[in-house]
């Protein structure tokens, strides 16, 4: 499997983006996919996961209300919009694919993309 996440930039507080992630090589529907992210020296941080079917979704207290996950599995792509952003959402995204259930580890998802940059400015 291999994914490609996209959309990061440079943003000013309160402004959007929409992060992408495409995927190739399996069948996308099995698959829950889950954002995270990684701020220079912090842990990976849980963003947002949905399930195979898009049907369930889940997000870190942090960004709830303001990041909604969804997808296409017919363009086998994912999708995080960003509305509200603020300084502290200024990190590396990631996004990855997980067989298990829906999960907020990162030790569950198997597969990852390299990553795109947000960069929040105050």
């Amino acid at each position: 499997v291999q994914l490609q996440a996209s959309g990061g930039g440079l943003v000013q507080a309160g402004g959007s983006l929409r992060l992408s992630c495409a995927a190739s090589g399996r069948t996308f529907s099995n698959y829950a996919v889950g954002w995270f992210r990684q701020a220079p020296g912090e842990d990976r941080e849980f963003v947002a996961a949905i399930s195979g079917s898009g049907g369930i979704t889940s997000y870190a207290d942090s960004v709830k209300g303001r990041f909604t996950i969804s997808r296409d599995n017919a363009k086998t792509t994912v999708y995080l919009l960003m509305n509200s952003l603020k300084p502290a959402d200024t990190a590396v995204y990631y996004c990855a694919l997980s067989s298990s259930a829906l999960s907020a580890a990162w030790s569950d998802y198997d597969y990852w993309g390299q990553g795109t940059q947000v960069t929040v400015s105050s």
